[in-house]
């Protein structure tokens, strides 16, 4: 897995910071996090420039699905309206079930 560790630790260090920014900021400003897998977008587009590789990609995931940037965005609005005032400092995991795979 080519550069697995530099997206691990840029990862980590954006979950710690959202963390420490949602401990310092409170009460006045909430901090959340959202952490995808492989979402539809151009970023992605050399994983999913095929039907094959969206496919295989697709399987990998328990609800056999890629995500999509509506689905980003339904979330990110749920996390900037009052409905989610009593949340802070969470990393959230929009990812399709993967990480329920990837248990330590």
């Amino acid at each position: 897995m080519p550069f697995h560790a530099s997206v691990a630790t840029s990862k980590g260090a954006l979950e710690g910071l959202g963390r420490s920014l949602a401990a310092e900021w409170a009460p006045k400003v909430r901090v959340n996090i959202i952490a995808p897998s492989i979402t539809d977008t151009p970023l992605a587009n050399r994983f999913l420039n095929n039907v094959a590789k969206v496919e295989k990609s697709a399987q990998r995931h328990p609800l056999k699905r890629i995500g999509s940037a509506k689905d980003i965005a339904d979330l990110t609005l749920f996390l900037l309206s009052e409905k989610s005032s009593w949340m802070t400092g969470q990393v959230i995991g929009m990812d399709g079930g993967i990480s329920a795979l990837n248990t330590h």
